[in-house]
């Protein structure tokens, strides 16, 4: 079969499907899609709300709860043990499929009708873990989402397997971690980003073996080092104590000049390791993966993010979770032995062979059904025989093409699309907007909801101008004040205007001699995330020139193997770096050349 090009149907820009998207498609038994890549994972990302929790009431047993579903939606909203017990059934807010209506407006009745679980976590594994989301096998945790067997740890998403880390994103295998993203196996990393199998290390990037580094980038098994220069393991530490990292000024004049020193070091055009044949960003130990992001050991996939553990394979536009998965098409925070799913948000535990559900689990042949658990044969969640079932099911997709679904921006929803955004109970800023940031308006204009924040009530009772500069006086009673955040809601970063220290956190903060926050937890984060690259590729080419970098920045240190040393390299590739990021981009030939 030849590539096509068409016109996505929502930004009207040109996509490509290519041979082996048609043969992947035709495998699903799905039309190829009418939306293109990014708005695909847009409209997916729309249902995804990881970070945003709010007080609201269980309607079973009344108890006061966090959920990820505000008041004001009209959900029916339970707690978890109550979700997860024999009080309540499904089945009964079954509904009769109507030929008078499109499918999703139908489904849309069944998403108000059914109960909710408050949470997307395995309250069963978490202990003492209440404000987490999208987490399991946490202990001692507060505000961690997307992370899984994690202690003693706060403020951190995409935190996996690790003990005693704040303030972290995508932080792995890791103790004693702080401010840190993109790190895995680190012990005492701060402030670090992209760092490996390295322990005490301040304000560093891309190393990897090292230990008593300060300011670093680039380096391979190296220790004692500051800005990149070697010391003995006396002055070293002798500096190390000059620099006085407990000092929020001393900290941030240091933090100025690291960052300047990194962008004149190459980085390599993705990070990523152990791979055969793939494409994207932050990818390892993978084949045959491509235009994905954040993937750990899965094989045939495309458009996929934030997948793991093998052996997760045959996916396209599957954003989260994985666990053994396979031939899933257009799901979202979906897992743990899957198989032959579609257009599905949060189904997972062994369930197969279904399509156009949410938030089920242990399900097979299931069709536009809502909260299920272990059914099998079932439609809007009425139960059937297997005969009617596929009788009906057959004929439901020839409903959604004789009358399709048409949202408020004119977008038309036939079979083989994801769930219209009209229909999440999200807003763009509680979902979308870490990775495609949108103004109020913009989102608006596109078909999107918006949640401006609540007027809040408290008073900041301490300014973060305010604080001890040092760590050292930093009395008990900080964890009664109200620190008003250094970016007074100035920002676009959902600040909170005002925060307070918890008291693991004082605790983790001494015993790594290190200042008070300045920042909400939002903000914190949102500065954070600067560093770790889009979910967009571009064409790019190695930047070496042959003896320097084409911006005679850096020079080179030694010979390439891939071409002549008084040539420049010619190899290109697709990389998460923009053109006007200011890093000097190598290939991999390259840039190993450079930092081995």
């Amino acid at each position: 079969m030849n590539p096509e090009t068409r016109n996505c149907q929502n930004c009207k820009n040109e996509f490509r499907i290519a041979p082996e998207d048609f043969e992947f498609y035709e495998k699903m038994e799905v039309p190829p899609p009418t939306w293109c890549p990014e708005c695909r994972l847009i409209r997916r990302f729309s249902f995804r709300n990881e970070r945003n929790l709010y007080a609201n009431t269980c309607a079973l047993c009344g108890q006061n709860i966090i959920s990820v579903f505000h008041h004001d939606l009209g959900f029916t909203v339970y707690c978890q043990p109550c979700w997860w017990s024999d009080k309540w059934n499904p089945l009964d807010y079954e509904q009769d499929y109507d030929f008078s209506k499109p499918f999703f407006a139908q489904f849309r009745e069944l998403m108000r009708k059914t109960p909710w679980a408050a949470l997307m976590s395995d309250y069963v594994t978490n202990v003492n873990s209440d404000y987490v989301n999208m987490a399991s096998h946490s202990k001692n945790c507060y505000l961690t989402s997307h992370a899984d067997h994690n202690e003693d740890s706060a403020y951190a998403s995409g935190l996996k397997l690790s003990k005693d880390c704040y303030d972290g994103t995508m932080v792995q295998q890791s103790e004693l971690s702080y401010e840190c993203l993109n790190v895995t196996k680190g012990f005492k990393n701060v402030f670090s980003v992209d760092c490996e199998n390295s322990y005490d290390i301040y304000f560093s990037r891309n190393l990897v073996g090292c230990s008593n580094c300060v300011g670093c980038v680039n380096l391979r098994n190296k220790s004692h080092h500051i800005f990149n220069e070697p010391y003995t393991k006396e002055e070293y530490f002798k500096k190390l104590e000059e620099l006085n990292l407990g000092s929020y000024e001393s900290l941030m004049r240091v933090r100025e000049k690291t960052e300047k020193l990194w962008n004149k070091f190459p980085q390599k055009y993705y990070h990523g390791a152990y791979n055969t044949n793939v494409s994207g960003d932050y990818i390892h130990h993978s084949k045959d993966v491509h235009a994905s992001y954040e993937m750990i050991g899965v094989e045939n996939a495309k458009f996929c993010q934030f997948l793991s553990t093998k052996p997760t394979e045959d996916c396209y536009d599957y954003t989260e979770w994985g666990d053994s998965a396979s031939l899933i098409y257009e799901a979202i925070v979906s897992g743990v032995e899957i198989s032959k799913l579609k257009f599905v948000w949060g189904v997972r535990s062994g369930s197969r062979e279904s399509e156009y559900t949410m938030h089920s689990t242990g399900i097979k042949n299931v069709f536009g059904c809502v909260n299920l658990r272990k059914k099998e044969y079932c439609i809007l969640n009425r139960q059937y025989t297997k005969e009617s079932f596929d009788k009906l099911k057959a004929k439901i997709i020839g409903h959604m093409y004789e009358m399709p679904y048409v949202d408020a921006k004119g977008r038309i929803y036939k079979y083989g699309e994801f769930f219209p955004s009209e229909l999440s109970p999200f807003a763009y800023n509680e979902t979308v907007q870490e990775f495609f940031p949108l103004t109020k308006e913009e989102a608006i204009k596109q078909g999107f909801r918006w949640r401006d924040p609540e007027a809040r009530q408290y008073q900041a009772s301490v300014a973060a101008s305010s604080l001890p500069d040092n760590i050292k006086d930093a009395p008990d009673s900080i964890l009664g004040e109200v620190i008003g955040c250094a970016h007074e809601e100035k920002c676009n970063h959902q600040c909170t205007k005002a925060f307070r220290l918890i008291s693991p956190e004082l605790a983790f903060l001494r015993k790594m001699n290190l200042p008070l926050p300045r920042l909400c937890p939002n903000c914190r984060h949102y500065e954070r995330i600067k560093y770790r690259n889009p979910m967009r590729l571009w064409k790019g080419s190695c930047q070496c020139a042959g003896a320097d970098s084409e911006n005679l920045v850096y020079k080179n240190s030694g010979g390439h193997p891939n071409h002549d040393p008084a040539e420049h390299c010619h190899n290109g590739f697709e990389t998460s770096y923009a053109p006007d990021r200011p890093e000097i981009v190598y290939c991999e030939s390259c840039y190993l050349a450079e930092v081995m």
